[in-house]
């Protein structure tokens, strides 16, 4: 990291690792400067200023508060070398998504991290994420969005949560971490990307996305209020994916009658995403139909991602071009399964 101190924006959002007891739970309630109270380390080798955008649960997470994030960021861009965001763990796998969508060709690292317990509990993991998301938001081989977390540096794209308590609560979904980070040090795995292009902000979405989440047997009362009011339909469904028969005749009617309506199909599958050529059920629906599909894409990539292309582009032909498009590491076969 060299002998000059970088300089880091700290964005501060609330979540569990600002959180302390109330009588009702656990809330957010340490403000960024406290945060930093806890990590004096990082004055060794960051210059540290920090904001604090919002206090919520990141339960409460929404759109909104991205396009806050992005324009905070964008603003100070030039200012600072790179950016850590403390936020809650349950929507972070969402954020991150949005913001390798709504900021790309980052050149500066743009770091997400927060923790299992608050930082102010003895046995907090908060600590260790914050200075570790410090540590690879300070070196200037780090570039792009990604979290930080239990030592792992996770591609923006490929993040889920797939544990509600452990420390080690995310994973990097059928893609590797991009480095680890022990006792300080930054063990990289992927190498850094030239961009090609500038860095590039956008600072709107279009949250008005439905998922449809499917059961055996499902039945959809009044299917069609649903293609009226959304833009975007993602079908979450079984296995590499399809519409079972109970459902299938409102599907054909309405995607017929509201044809400027989205539809991509997701899995409900964690690992090695869909493929709807395999089965008959899934097949015939996306020749008919022209359903895109989400492929090795997470299911929080796909919602942020429908997001950002919805309120970017009313063309059609525009929209699937910009959903196959490769946007960090979001897709990693796509359409052509046997080319990287």
């Amino acid at each position: 990291m060299g002998n000059c101190k970088r300089k880091i924006l700290l964005i501060a959002t609330g979540g569990t690792i600002a959180s302390t007891k109330t009588e009702h739970g656990l809330r957010p309630g340490i403000s960024s400067d406290e945060i930093l109270k806890y990590i004096p380390e990082v004055r060794e080798f960051a210059e540290v200023t920090a904001c604090q955008i919002c206090a919520v649960d990141s339960t409460n997470m929404k759109p909104e508060i991205w396009c806050d994030i992005v324009r905070t960021i964008k603003e100070q861009y030039d200012r600072f070398d790179g950016f850590v965001i403390a936020h809650g763990t349950d929507t972070m796998a969402y954020t991150a998504a949005a913001l390798s969508y709504l900021i790309q060709n980052s050149s500066k690292p743009i770091v997400l991290t927060g923790s299992q317990k608050p930082i102010e509990y003895k046995e907090t993991d908060g600590a260790r994420n914050l200075l570790d998301a410090f540590i690879y938001a300070a070196d200037d081989k780090s570039q792009d969005v990604s979290i930080v977390f239990d030592g792992k540096v996770i591609a923006g794209t490929r993040a889920k949560k797939v544990r509600s308590k452990s420390f080690n609560a995310f994973d990097s979904i059928d893609y590797p971490f991009i480095a680890i980070i022990q006792g300080g040090q930054i063990m990289r795995y992927l190498p850094t990307i030239e961009f090609e292009r500038q860095v590039t902000f956008y600072e709107n979405v279009d949250d008005k996305v439905y998922l449809m989440k499917l059961i055996p047997g499902m039945k959809v009362h009044d299917m069609e209020s649903i293609f009226k009011y959304y833009d975007a339909i993602i079908v979450e469904s079984f296995g590499v994916g399809g519409i079972p028969d109970t459902i299938s005749d409102d599907f054909y009617r309405l995607v017929e009658k509201y044809p400027s309506t989205l539809i991509i199909m997701s899995t409900q599958v964690s690992h090695e995403g869909s493929d709807m050529t395999v089965y008959e059920v899934g097949q015939k629906i996306k020749n008919d139909c022209h359903f895109l599909e989400s492929y090795d894409m997470t299911l929080e990539a796909v919602i942020a991602k429908t997001m950002w292309i919805l309120a970017n582009t009313d063309d059609k032909n525009a929209r699937e071009e910009l959903f196959y498009k490769h946007i960090n590491y979001d897709l990693i076969f796509g359409k052509n399964r046997n080319v990287r």
